[in-house]
C-alpha cells in the first residue's frame, strides 16, 4: 500500500426488532486520523483502527482507538488491530471486540459473526482515476451480535463491504451520501458522489441475497434536513421522491450516520444513511477535535 493509501472494511447491522444498531470499521490508514493526516511519512500501516459504535435505544458506544504498525497483523483470511481482529473461514465473518469507548472509558467486548449467503460483482470505481475502489461484498446477511460488555445479544441482518484507495479521501471528493436498505430478497445500494473536481457519480445498485445484480431505476431525489447540532446536509433518494429520517445515530461536525424511512424498487424500506464532507473534515479546527474521541497508542 502507498503513502496516502488506505483500505477499510466495513460492517453495519440493525437488530430484527430496530431497537439496537452497530458499526463496525477496521481501517489500514485510518481516513478520519488526525494524527494521519498530520504524520508527514504518511505510512498507512502506522495509522490503524478498529472502528466500534453501538446504537441502543436509551445511548450510544463509540469506540476508535489508533494504533501503530506493530498493533496490526493480517493475511488471506484475517485481520488483526490490537486486541480486535476480522476472521473468515469461507462462510462466516467472526468479529471479535475488544475495545474501550472514548472520551469517558467502557468496555466493547464480545463476537459479532456474519453469514453472507453470497458475494456480489466487484469493485465499483469511484473516480475518474480509478484511485479509489468501493466493493459492497455482501449487502444483507444474517447477523448474530453476542457481547459481554455491554451484556447484549440480538440477531439481526447486517450490509458488509470494502474500501481500498491510493490517495487520500479529502484529495478526491469533495462530499458524498450513501445509504443501503434491505428489501424483501436482497438490497438496495444508492450511494451520490460529488468529486473534488466538480464530477459527480450516482450509483444505485440492487442485489439478490445471493449477490446477484438486479434491474432497479434510479430513484428521484429526496431532501432531508440537516442534523440538528452540526447542521450536516443530508439528502436521499425514493421511488415517490419523499423520504423520512427516523433517527440520528451520529451528529458530528463532518459526518451524519441516520435512520431513514423510505420507498425504493416499490418497498417500504428502512435505510441506514451516512453524509460525509471532506471539505468539513479537511478544516483545521475540525481535526483538532478529533483526538477527543479518537486516542492514540502506538501498540
Amino acid at each position: 500500500m502507498d503513502r496516502d493509501g488506505y483500505v477499510w472494511w466495513y460492517v453495519d447491522a440493525l437488530s430484527d426488532d430496530g431497537r439496537q444498531g452497530l458499526t463496525i470499521i477496521a481501517f489500514i490508514g485510518s481516513v478520519f486520523s488526525p494524527y494521519y493526516a498530520w504524520d508527514p511519512k504518511r505510512d498507512p500501516f502506522d495509522h490503524c483502527a478498529v472502528n466500534v459504535v453501538l446504537y441502543g435505544e436509551r445511548a450510544n458506544r463509540f469506540c476508535m482507538t489508533e494504533r501503530g504498525r506493530a498493533s496490526l497483523s493480517r493475511d488471506a483470511d484475517h485481520i488483526r488491530i490490537g486486541p480486535s481482529g476480522l476472521d473468515w473461514d469461507g462462510t462466516t465473518l467472526t468479529i471479535r471486540l475488544d475495545e474501550v469507548t472514548a472520551p469517558i472509558p467502557s468496555r466493547v467486548r464480545g463476537t459479532v459473526r456474519l453469514r453472507p449467503a453470497g458475494f456480489t460483482p466487484g469493485p465499483h470505481r469511484l473516480d475518474a482515476a480509478g484511485q479509489h475502489r468501493w466493493w459492497p461484498m455482501a449487502p444483507s446477511s444474517p447477523v448474530e451480535v453476542a457481547l459481554t460488555e455491554p451484556d447484549l445479544h440480538w440477531s439481526g441482518t447486517a450490509y458488509f463491504d470494502t474500501n481500498h484507495g491510493d490517495t487520500s479521501l479529502e484529495a478526491a471528493f469533495a462530499d458524498w451520501t450513501w445509504c443501503r436498505a434491505d428489501l424483501r430478497d436482497g438490497a438496495a445500494i444508492l450511494y451520490d458522489v460529488h468529486r473534488r473536481d466538480g464530477s459527480r457519480q450516482n450509483l444505485t445498485l440492487c442485489f439478490a441475497a445471493d449477490g446477484t445484480p438486479r434491474e432497479i431505476e434510479p430513484p428521484p431525489v429526496a431532501s432531508l434536513p440537516p442534523t440538528r447540532l452540526w447542521r450536516m446536509p443530508r439528502g436521499t433518494r425514493s421511488d415517490d421522491a419523499r423520504a423520512q429520517v427516523l433517527r440520528t445515530f451520529e451528529d458530528t461536525p463532518f459526518y451524519a450516520r441516520s435512520h431513514l424511512a423510505a420507498t425504493l424498487r416499490g418497498e417500504a424500506v428502512r435505510p441506514v444513511h451516512e453524509s460525509l464532507s471532506l471539505t468539513r473534515f479537511s478544516n483545521p479546527l475540525v481535526r483538532l477535535m478529533l483526538p477527543f474521541r479518537m486516542p492514540r497508542r502506538t501498540r
